[in-house]
């Protein structure tokens, strides 16, 4: 059963030139740009931060080409994945632009070989779960990204950045752009209406994997469970859809950081807030002054776009709006502020987006409305206040435990419910803004495409997994060289023993076959599968059988 998703529009091939990438996935980029344009383009170009392209097309091909073998890299898949990729004029004005996007071409469902049977999968992930191409007419995925970026009328003065090492300054760093967008394209988005809350295909259609693992926590129902009225509820209710599965439930506390507040005298005691994405971080120790609105005497005073009165040794209140946060703080800065609070102009939340290595002062994002009881606690008089993180909550982790996804009101096309929230600190690859503290890392989308079926599982899937009847233990641990794993089963039973690393790539199978019951030992000599010494680091071990699933990290040292 398969149907066409026409996520992106398809160009006629006018210029065909591939670059295929091996490595635990083949992934091949298909030029569909004209000559003189895109990839094609002639323009003579430095080499630049690993880059060694000599043209703006050779440049542009050779980003393509490095972010597939970032994600072939990680994926495992037997089908190799077909990229269709172009640059194109795409929205654009002085101010803001669309960088890019990408999704599946085609989507797929009910092989008897998927995980999930009766959920949409996209075309690349569809492949590897079946093991053949299941939809060999077409590619897997669609591509493009502005080639208007940096003109006089699509936020210039910036522009893109070609090379490899993240050093983008003012400009866009493409690296990191197409390997969000290629996240999308591989698995990282839903195929269900938000604003309608309708599933792909005739109607009553069916749930994309994404929606088994979508859930909202007051009704406590998963997506591919409720009504479509239920769904576009959901895909508003802010600060309470979260990400379900169980890896990525595993993963997200360990990798996510405190969460910045903002301590006041009214109230429950704490605002949540966002940090920004320029100045120092946010300490848990924290900043406590007194809290002033500024005042810049022109058009709306609380903006700070002009230099404000002289708040020194305060904590600045400005109202978003008119200007860009950088300029906003600097000025603050410049009339003495030593911290600020930027409150909403409109519901929801945000985070400060901007670069000024001049700013010296922390920064945190307040909602509209709590901004609003600040204002009103100021007004009555000297109002102390704290920017720190909070000792007990972590930036994009729910009331639930699990890590939040996109979910503003009102709903945003294109970026709600396909995204990580805003407020996870550090910042995530998928959250629906490029950051410019990101890497290579994909974070805890491995964690989410373990979850979907991409890698391997190293904790039981949500309604699937076995029950865990055996504790699992390394000793020693730390080891140095080789360890030993030990369980105990409570029946008979043919088991597994694997060892994985924190990206999901298997590094050994240890054990595999009938146990009986009782305990059993299994020595780790800390070579991989192939004889060579694993590197020191974090592994997991996991005992998987048909009723018993058990994890364990296990540290190896030098």
């Amino acid at each position: 059963m398969r149907t066409v998703l026409r996520a992106l529009g398809t160009a006629a091939l006018l210029a065909v030139l591939t670059t295929t990438v091996f490595a635990s996935a083949t992934i091949t980029i298909v030029n569909q740009d004209g000559p003189g344009e895109g990839f094609n383009d002639p323009t003579a170009a430095l080499p630049v931060g690993g880059n060694n392209g000599t043209t703006i097309g050779q440049q542009r091909l050779n980003v393509f080409t490095h972010v597939a073998g970032l994600w072939g890299a990680i994926l495992t898949s037997p089908v190799p994945i077909i990229i269709n990729a172009q640059f194109n004029p795409l929205n654009c004005s002085a101010t803001s632009a669309v960088l890019g996007s990408a999704g599946p071409i085609t989507v797929s469902a009910n092989n008897p070989s998927f995980e999930f049977q009766g959920h949409w999968y996209h075309q690349a992930l569809a492949n590897k779960e079946a093991g053949v191409d299941v939809d060999p007419a077409n590619s897997d995925i669609s591509a493009q990204f502005n080639s208007s970026l940096g003109g006089a009328n699509c936020l210039a003065g910036s522009g893109w950045y070609y090379g490899f090492d993240h050093n983008e300054g003012v400009l866009i760093d493409l690296v990191d752009v197409i390997l969000h967008e290629f996240g999308h394209g591989l698995g990282f988005s839903t195929t269900t209406s938000g604003t309608t809350g309708n599933f792909l295909g005739t109607a009553p259609g069916l749930p994309a994997v994404w929606d088994k693992f979508l859930y909202d926590e007051p009704s406590k129902l998963h997506w591919d469970q409720m009504t479509s009225t239920q769904r576009v509820s959901s895909a508003i209710n802010t600060n309470n859809l979260v990400w379900d599965g169980g890896e990525v439930n595993y993963a997200g506390p360990l990798f996510l950081s405190h969460a910045p507040e903002l301590v006041v005298p009214f109230g429950s005691g704490s605002l949540p807030g966002n940090s920004a994405a320029f100045g120092p971080a946010i300490t848990s120790g924290g900043l406590t002054a007194q809290a002033v609105l500024v005042n810049d005497g022109v058009g709306t005073t609380s903006d700070a776009c002009e230099p404000p009165a002289a708040i020194a040794g305060r904590i600045a209140v400005i109202d978003r709006g008119t200007c860009t946060f950088v300029i906003k703080v600097k000025n603050a800065q410049n009339a003495g502020a030593i911290g600020c609070v930027l409150v909403n102009n409109v519901a929801g939340t945000f985070s400060p987006g901007g670069s000024d290595p001049t700013i010296t002062i922390p920064t945190i994002a307040i909602l509209q409305s709590d901004g609003a009881a600040l204002k009103t606690a100021i007004a009555g008089g000297p109002t102390t206040v704290t920017i720190r993180l909070s000792p007990t909550k972590q930036a994009g982790i729910s009331a639930g435990g699990r890590v939040l996804m996109y979910a503003p009101n009102p709903f945003q096309g294109g970026s709600s419910v396909s995204h990580w929230d805003l407020s996870a600190t550090p910042n995530l690859l998928m959250e629906p803004a490029i950051n410019p503290d990101l890497t290579d890392s994909v974070d805890l989308t491995a964690a989410l495409f373990k979850d979907i079926g991409w890698l391997p599982h190293t904790t039981s899937v949500p309604g699937s997994g076995p029950s865990a009847r055996v504790a699992l233990a390394s000793r020693p641990n730390p080891a140095q060289r080789a360890a030993s794993l030990h369980f105990d089963l409570a029946a008979d039973e043919t088991v597994e023993l694997t060892l994985f690393d924190l990206s999901g790539r298997q590094v050994r199978a240890l054990a595999k076959g009938s146990f009986t019951s009782g305990a059993h030992d299994v020595t780790w000599d800390g070579l991989d599968d192939y004889g060579h010494s694993a590197a020191a680091g974090v592994y997991l071990a996991r005992l998987k059988g048909p009723h018993t699933q058990a994890t364990q990290h296990l540290v190896l040292i030098n």
